[in-house]
């Protein structure tokens, strides 16, 4: 009842949805930001807001017939905290870093990137994994990975696509 009420009020953009998304689910939120990012405590309230203000502005992707709303907030919460990290290496990536410490936490923060992406993608038949590869870890455009992949940019899209449900069942599993 409550997951309907939250879902009604944010959208239709009152607040009283976002009160009552807080009250329930907040420390579930809130537990998932502090375990994926203990390493960036500064950064954690940015991300929890983050969440909650893509929360506000997506609700109308969440599908009830798919998912139920807390797994959907779970999947949100886990691909913000995984933005939070990346973003976090670019920016280390471009300072130069003297402190030894940087330097630790920059390399752990990566292996746990590293190894939550190698384990998502691991559920991926080989094609697919180099095709998610190319276009999320190597960031190159659609047009780039169709010419490589010698197919069609709407195939690539297709096929992105379906990796992309693939992986939020598995993310929703967990």
């Amino acid at each position: 009842m409550e997951d309907k009420l939250i879902i009604k009020y944010i959208n239709r953009k009152k607040e009283e949805g976002l009160s009552l998304l807080i009250e329930v689910y907040g420390d579930y939120i809130n537990t998932i930001v502090k375990n994926n990012l203990r390493m960036l405590p500064n950064h954690q309230e940015e991300c929890l807001n983050d969440i909650l203000l893509s929360i506000w502005m997506n609700i109308k992707d969440f599908d009830n017939k798919k998912n139920t709303l807390k797994n959907w907030i779970g999947v949100v919460s886990k691909y913000k905290t995984i933005d939070y990290k990346r973003k976090y290496l670019k920016e280390l990536k471009l300072y130069d870093i003297d402190d030894d410490l940087n330097i630790i936490d920059k390399n752990l923060l990566e292996c746990e990137i590293k190894e939550e992406v190698n384990y998502l993608l691991q559920n991926l038949n080989e094609k697919d994994r180099q095709l998610f590869i190319k276009r999320y870890i190597e960031d190159l455009d659609i047009d780039t990975i169709a010419k490589e992949m010698n197919t069609s940019s709407s195939n690539i899209y297709m096929r992105i696509s379906r990796c992309k449900q693939k992986l939020r069942k598995l993310v929703t599993k967990n």
